[in-house]
C-alpha cells in the first residue's frame, strides 16, 4: 500500500493511505496525540514498577519511541510487546522526525534498531527496556493476563471497523493482568460499548487537540 508522508500541525510527521484517505497518527499533532493519549492517560498511571505493555499497531514507532523516552523519567522497567500485521520498511521509518521533535538526538539510534531488530525476539534497548515486536493479526493475539497496560492504536473505524468490535476487546481483556489498564484515542460511543460488553470499566476523558474526548478502560 502506498504512502505518502505528511507533516501534522505539531509539526512531527505521519505517513497518510491515500488508497484509505487514512493516516497513522492525527493531522493535528501526531506526538502531542502520543504524548496525551498513551504517556499522559496510560504510562503516568505506572510510577516506580516493573510493567509489561502491548500495543495494537506498531505502525510508525512512535508509541514505542515516547515510550522509551518517558520511562525513565517515571522510573520503570518495561517490556514493551508490539503487534504489526504489515510492518513499515526501516526506509520508510526512518523519514519520521520523532527524535528532532522530542529534542532527543540520542534516540535516534533507538528509534533505528526498534525498526531493524528482529522480529519474534525480545531485545534489550537498556537495562530496563526491552522489546519484542510481533507480526500478526490482531484477531490471532491470545495472550492471558500478561500486561499491565495496552496502547490500543488501530486504524480507525472508518477504514477498518473489524478490529473495533467486541471480539477484539474480549482479547484485550483477556490479556490483561487484573486491574491493567486500555488506552486509546477513539471515543465513539459503539467502541464504548464494546468495551463495556467485555466487562471493562470505561471512562472518557478530553481528548488530544482537537478531538473532544478519548476512551480509558480498566479491566475489572
Amino acid at each position: 500500500m502506498t504512502h505518502q508522508l505528511i507533516q501534522t500541525s505539531d509539526g512531527s510527521t505521519s505517513l497518510y493511505l491515500p488508497d484509505w484517505n487514512e493516516t497513522y497518527h492525527s493531522v493535528h499533532g501526531a506526538l502531542q496525540e502520543t504524548q496525551h493519549v498513551f504517556i499522559k492517560n496510560g504510562l503516568h498511571l505506572f510510577q516506580n514498577q516493573a510493567i509489561s505493555i502491548l500495543e495494537i499497531g506498531f505502525g510508525t514507532g512512535l508509541n514505542a519511541l515516547v515510550t522509551y523516552q518517558e520511562h525513565e523519567n517515571l522510573h520503570l522497567s518495561v517490556h514493551y510487546e508490539t503487534v504489526e500485521a504489515f510492518p513499515l520498511s526501516w526506509e520508510e521509518a526512518r523519514l519520521m522526525n520523532f527524535p528532532e521533535k522530542l529534542s532527543a538526538p540520542s534516540l535516534v539510534p533507538i528509534f533505528e534498531q526498534m525498526h531493524c531488530c528482529p522480529w519474534e525476539e525480545t531485545v534489550a534497548l537498556s537495562s530496563s527496556f526491552s522489546i519484542k515486536k510481533r507480526q500478526q493479526l490482531f484477531q490471532t493475539i491470545g495472550d492471558v493476563a500478561a500486561f499491565d497496560l495496552i496502547y490500543f492504536d488501530a486504524f480507525g473505524a472508518q477504514v477498518q471497523p473489524e478490529l473495533w468490535e467486541e471480539s477484539i476487546f474480549q482479547k484485550m481483556y483477556m490479556a490483561l493482568k487484573p486491574k491493567g489498564v486500555l488506552v486509546t484515542y477513539a471515543a465513539k460511543g459503539s467502541v464504548r460499548r464494546a468495551m463495556q460488553a467485555c466487562g471493562f470499566v470505561v471512562e472518557r476523558l478530553p481528548g488530544p487537540p482537537m478531538k473532544r474526548e478519548m476512551l480509558r478502560a480498566q479491566k475489572s
